[in-house]
């Protein structure tokens, strides 16, 4: 009797994939080194924030800034980038820098991973897709690092970093949060620099690609990334004429505009938030609500339903 060797579908792989990674972290962060009081954290609790932060999500049942330790926090910072880049991503890109060749069957997972439109070019695409996240995160630490450096001297740099990649991978962790004043997400630091690493994250690795190769020669552009760039921009643009108009007459005029901005791009699906949502208007919330239904575009770091699909149900 021969018994034919059963091969795992793409999407199988990224599902054991995902799974594998959040077990792992969930392990990681319930030993007591993660925490700052060297205590064990309850399997459910690693386990939930361990989803979070792979599942780019952002939610949390302990404040990522006063009880996690720099281990903890270095753990759950990892588990964003492999969440933002994908774990196929990651798994490609060990491949290629250990010189290995990848598989055909290898190729087409990572192009289920990325909704690339063809299996040609996906290691280029791979390569690119790596540079240019650590080219973006390091301009935007950089960009964040003066605004911390002087609130937080030394300490600054750690969460430049910190907060450069939880905006690229639109995850919305934040370690903000002290003792006293856990949870406050980035009230106060109305900030342009984590809004364009938002964007950058959430406009997808192939309209990057597009952007790059044909630069502003629109018109060579896929279909998809015209479609993305202007649903992006419609998204981001009439949302802040809604909060601006309905709500925030409580701050100046530029800090409404900032405020008003900020919480058009983060809604969707990076979490971050630099006022009280819960004095936002009943209004505002239901913007809010359809915003994260949305979400990012396909093959980004977001999440959501995407933009393509919202434009094609409302075409």
């Amino acid at each position: 009797k021969t018994y034919k060797k059963k091969h795992l579908t793409s999407f199988q792989l990224i599902i054991l994939g995902f799974a594998g990674v959040i077990l792992l972290g969930t392990v990681l962060l319930m030993l007591p080194f993660s925490t700052l009081d060297k205590v064990s954290t309850p399997f459910h609790e690693a386990l939930f924030t361990a989803t979070s932060a792979v599942c780019v999500t952002g939610l949390v049942v302990k404040d990522t800034g006063s009880y996690w330790s720099v281990a903890g926090q270095t753990i759950i910072l990892v588990l964003i980038q492999i969440g933002g880049l994908g774990v196929v991503t990651v798994a490609a890109s060990v491949s290629l820098l250990s010189g290995k060749k990848i598989s055909l069957m290898q190729r087409s997972t990572m192009q289920d991973a990325i909704s690339a439109p063809k299996v040609g070019g996906i290691v280029r695409l791979t390569r690119f897709i790596l540079k240019g996240t650590f080219l973006i995160e390091a301009a935007g630490a950089l960009l964040l690092l003066p605004a911390f450096f002087s609130d937080y001297g030394g300490k600054g740099i750690w969460m430049s970093v910190f907060h450069s990649i939880s905006a690229f991978c639109n995850a919305g962790f934040d370690i903000l949060g002290t003792a006293d004043n856990p949870f406050p997400s980035l009230t106060g630091y109305v900030n342009v620099g984590i809004m364009l690493l938002i964007i950058v994250g959430g406009i997808g690795f192939l309209t990057w690609d597009d952007i790059y190769t044909n630069k502003l020669n629109i018109k060579r552009y896929r279909m998809q990334s015209k479609i993305i760039l202007m649903t992006t921009a419609g998204l981001i643009l009439i949302p802040t004429v809604f909060f601006f108009v309905c709500d925030l007459k409580n701050l100046s005029a530029g800090k409404r505009l900032l405020a008003a901005v900020f919480q058009s791009v983060t809604t969707r699906t990076a979490g971050f938030n630099t006022i009280n949502i819960s004095k936002m208007s009943e209004a505002s919330k239901a913007v809010m609500i359809l915003l994260m239904l949305v979400g990012g575009s396909p093959g980004s770091t977001a999440g959501g339903m995407k933009t393509t699909t919202f434009t094609v149900l409302i075409l």
